[in-house]
């Protein structure tokens, strides 16, 4: 029997770096944009660009070992930065506390590890109906890249470089700005303009394609430029500028309306998945491996022991368990709320390991999924009448874990997709997943720690799902106000849109009403979906320009995941910066100057992005 090299010190070790490199850089990326994206493709790229630029071996195995690895972690960030931020911005927690961060991100990690096992074979190998696009998009840039890895390499280092000088220009020099807007009154409306300018935000547009971007710049559309235009001054701003009140309707009123309708996509993404769950459990029975004489088929089914499956959950179970007993101060109470925790897991997991097979990792309802977690935590704490502190700490405890349990297995399926295309072994892709959770959690807490000192979460760093979060926690248990009727109308818009994209479904059109980043779009600053749409479109131009060319022929998806990383990791280290007091910026520039000078560098962006998107790697 051939053996085939996968797991070897070489792909642990470079998907232990990079893993850790893209953890830190999406912690930056979501709590400031509300978004993540994977790091499938870009470590796939660099993977290759190591070993056959500098080590001249051509391995496609350890390759996708590195991505696994890689993307493991970036999702496990999204999973964090969600959820656990809300803690501190309603202060139950002083700080993130690392012991606790850590358990619950690793906990979540493994749980969306292992409860994707038995889903594997049922969802991703035999159900054709599921596509997985990421997973499909990685294999083919593993089978493609081959002696193009060392260029696809630059062209990732040059958009890195790029995206790193202009956060280095606005953060730390100050001589750029983040965000350029305007607002003025029209009779009794406010009306809103502006965009961040933003390589990373255009890039992830870029990356999701015109078909997301588009929703949530929709989703912005109504909630900025007809929302916002039909509301009244808030009482008592009568005095103030437009801009502060176009903000503070969306803050106090119209980011409610998107509340309704992640809610409602969180429950129809339940529904609609409900074989998928089935799926699941039956596939519990039929972990055992393939023992009939032929080895290369035994390999390529080969999941990690059921032994070992049962041993991580119980852990996992142990240690939450441990965790909620010190948040609510009672072992009953305790073990209960792990109970819940573990069975809204595998629930959600089951989810979304069928959502992104159907609509891609960029559509994944996790917002709606983990609102429906917590909203259930919550009940069952009002029901016994615990309120307080600890009924809140252990709500969005459990949110947290099923937050990082189903972004983790939603990448996961993707990268096991692209494991079952190119011919690896589940197992190995599995135990490189474990690992990729347990090494960049331990990063994580200390990014937050320092993000939040020097840029502060949810002031500097909006951190829209967290803020979000803090909202409802508050409202459900007596110390704070939601204003129902807005989240009403956002539930009645969400129905509204389910029906509208079965219609389209129906006439099998191209363009679908995917509930979820619509739903996120009204949640989110139009700010950031505008250079997400422009993103979006000009991927759109290039590929009617270069009708037929293949994911990995296209550079512009390199340059983006270099933008990306470039201007998160620059984030970051601005941050330390700050963190230890060490002034840099440049004073006296006049506001103007700065917004003109912000909208041409933006400009320069998007152009080199255009050339070099136009140019395929191998041109």
């Amino acid at each position: 029997m051939k053996t085939i090299k996968e797991l070897t010190p070489l792909s642990i070790g470079l998907g232990v770096i990079i893993g850790v490199v893209m953890t830190a850089a999406n912690v930056y990326l979501g709590l400031y944009a509300g978004m993540t994206v994977s790091a499938s493709i870009p470590a796939a790229v660099i993977a290759m660009g190591v070993l056959v630029g500098v080590l001249r071996t051509r391995n496609i195995f350890e390759a996708n070992i590195v991505q696994t690895m890689a993307s493991a972690g970036e999702s496990l960030a999204a999973g964090v930065i969600f959820t656990l931020p809300a803690l501190v911005l309603i202060g139950a927690w002083q700080g993130f506390d690392f012991w606790a961060t850590t358990t619950i991100a690793v906990a979540g990690g493994l749980l969306g590890v292992v409860f994707m096992i038995p889903l594997r074979r049922a969802l991703i190998v035999e159900h054709k109906e599921l596509t997985y696009p990421e997973g499909v998009a990685c294999a083919t840039v593993l089978n493609s890249a081959g002696g193009e890895g060392t260029k696809g390499l630059s062209i990732i280092l040059k958009g890195l470089g790029l995206g790193a000088l202009f956060k280095f220009c606005s953060a730390g020099l100050k001589v750029l700005t983040g965000s350029v807007e305007a607002a003025f009154k029209v009779g009794s409306s406010t009306i809103f303009m502006g965009l961040d300018a933003s390589p990373a935000l255009l890039a992830i547009g870029y990356i999701v394609r015109l078909e997301v971007a588009a929703l949530v710049f929709i989703g912005g559309t109504i909630g900025w430029f007809i929302g916002i235009p039909l509301l009244s001054t808030p009482a008592g701003m009568e005095d103030a500028s437009a801009l502060d009140i176009a903000w503070t309707l969306w803050s106090t009123q119209i980011r409610f309306v998107g509340v309704g309708a992640m809610i409602v996509g969180g429950v129809w993404s339940i529904i609609s998945v409900r074989r998928g769950i089935v799926a699941g459990v039956k596939g519990l029975g039929a972990l055992v491996t393939t023992t009939d004489g032929n080895d290369e088929i035994s390999r390529k089914e080969r999941d990690i022991p059921l032994w070992s499956m049962g041993v991580i959950l119980l852990l996992a179970l142990l240690t939450m368990g441990a965790i909620y007993r010190q948040f609510v101060g009672s072992t009953g109470l305790g073990i209960a709320t792990a109970i819940i925790m573990f069975i809204a897991s595998f629930l959600f997991v089951a989810v979304s390991s069928y959502v992104v097979g159907l609509v891609g990792t960029s559509n994944n309802p996790v917002s709606g999924m983990t609102i429906s977690a917590l909203l259930t935590t919550a009940v069952f704490f009002l029901v016994i009448g615990m309120e307080g502190n600890n009924a809140i700490l252990a709500t969005l405890g459990v949110a947290a874990v099923v937050c990082c349990a189903a972004c983790t297995a939603g990448d996961c399926s993707q990268d096991l997709k692209t494991g079952h295309l190119i011919g690896a072994t589940p197992r190995s892709q599995q135990i490189a997943q474990i690992i990729g959770v347990a090494i960049p959690a331990l990063v994580i807490a200390p990014v937050l720690t320092l993000l939040h000192t020097a840029y502060g979460i949810g002031d500097g760093l909006k951190a829209p799902q967290a803020t979000l979060f803090a909202s409802i926690t508050k409202a459900l248990f007596g110390q704070g106000e939601l204003p129902y009727h807005m989240v009403a109308m956002g539930a009645v818009l969400g129905v509204i849109i389910l029906f509208a994209d079965g219609y389209l479904k129906k006439k099998g059109t191209r363009f679908r009403l995917h509930l979820m980043p619509l739903a996120v779009g009204i949640y989110l600053p139009v700010t950031l979906a505008v250079p997400m749409f422009i993103g979006g479109l000009m991927r759109y131009a290039l590929d009617k320009k270069h009708a037929g060319r293949a994911e990995s022929e296209d550079a512009g998806v390199l340059v983006s995941s270099g933008l990306i990383a470039g201007e998160a990791i620059m984030g970051v280290i601005v941050a330390i910066f700050l963190y230890l007091n060490i002034g840099i910026g440049i004073e006296g520039i006049s506001k103007l100057i700065v917004e003109m000078l912000s909208l041409a560098a933006f400009a320069g962006v998007c152009l080199y992005l255009w050339k070099t998107a136009d140019k395929s790697i191998n041109g």
